[in-house]
């Protein structure tokens, strides 16, 4: 049974969320040439350009039947995306630093805008979604293996985020009825992972030379995407059984400041 999303939650937490940003230090000394630098630079080139380069918003045929099925779910669909926006900045500061010029179109970029207008705005929330978690990987490594400072500090700023956007998608999902119960759970459950492949796919496919020329494998990839997409299940599912509960009558705490942790991140 759906429930409402808890709008004061999630906006309290995004405007929170720009506070106690520090600035990556730009300035910081570098190696001129390390392994995989070119590569790199390709490579943020186009996480650049996907990650408010583009449109940064839902482009979906019939995204205003989302945007509008909950009064305050535009400002908060809004202030997700603004920090999206803010992972681009991000990305481009990187850019200046490498002393390389951002690009305005790539093949897989026009694929993942391609399949977001056409399928539909709940198949758009489900790309994202995957593409987020399937990015959670890349960053994570990009992190272990780089040797630019202002680059791991860009990593961490992002990572920040992105386990916000996540609780943000699961706390979304639960409130949806999803991934429900007995079969129709297994069943939703499987697409998401096969389909969070095919995300994590299309990633190593354009970003895989990258991570490799730094020290990243195929096979840590790939375990890495994985482990995302079933702890982002196992989350859900505990979140889907604590709607259950509240849906058959248990009490559940009114919404307080406190459900944004000090941190920045969403209570749990």
């Amino acid at each position: 049974m759906n429930r409402p999303l808890n709008i004061e939650k999630w906006r309290a937490f995004f405007l929170r969320n720009r506070k106690n940003r520090p600035e990556p230090r730009w300035d910081a000394p570098r190696r001129q040439d390390w392994p995989g630098q070119s590569l790199l630079e390709q490579s943020i080139r186009e996480f650049q350009l996907g990650d408010g380069g583009g449109p940064a918003s839902l482009i979906a045929w019939n995204r205003e039947c989302y945007r509008n099925s909950q009064a305050g779910l535009v400002e908060v669909i809004d202030l997700w995306f603004e920090e999206e926006k803010e992972h681009s900045r991000l990305l481009g500061g990187l850019l200046r630093r490498y002393e390389r010029e951002p690009i305005s179109g790539h093949w897989s970029f026009s694929l993942f805008c391609g399949i977001r207008q056409v399928m539909g705005v709940s198949f758009e929330l489900q790309v994202l979604t995957l593409t987020e978690l399937s990015s959670t990987a890349y960053y994570r490594l990009l992190r272990q293996h780089g040797q630019d400072p202002a680059l791991r500090e860009v990593c961490d700023l992002i990572l920040r985020d992105e386990a916000g956007h996540l609780a943000f998608q699961n706390d979304r999902l639960a409130a949806k009825g999803l991934p429900g119960r007995g079969w129709r759970r297994w069943l939703w459950q499987r697409q998401f992972v096969v389909c969070g492949w095919i995300a994590a796919t299309v990633l190593w496919a354009s970003h895989g030379r990258c991570l490799r020329a730094m020290g990243a494998t195929t096979r840590g990839f790939y375990r890495e995407a994985t482990r995302q997409f079933y702890r982002f299940l196992l989350r859900l599912d505990h979140r889907a059984a604590r709607t259950r509960a509240v849906t058959a009558g248990a009490t559940e705490a009114p919404p307080t400041s406190t459900a944004v942790r000090a941190t920045g991140h969403p209570a749990p």
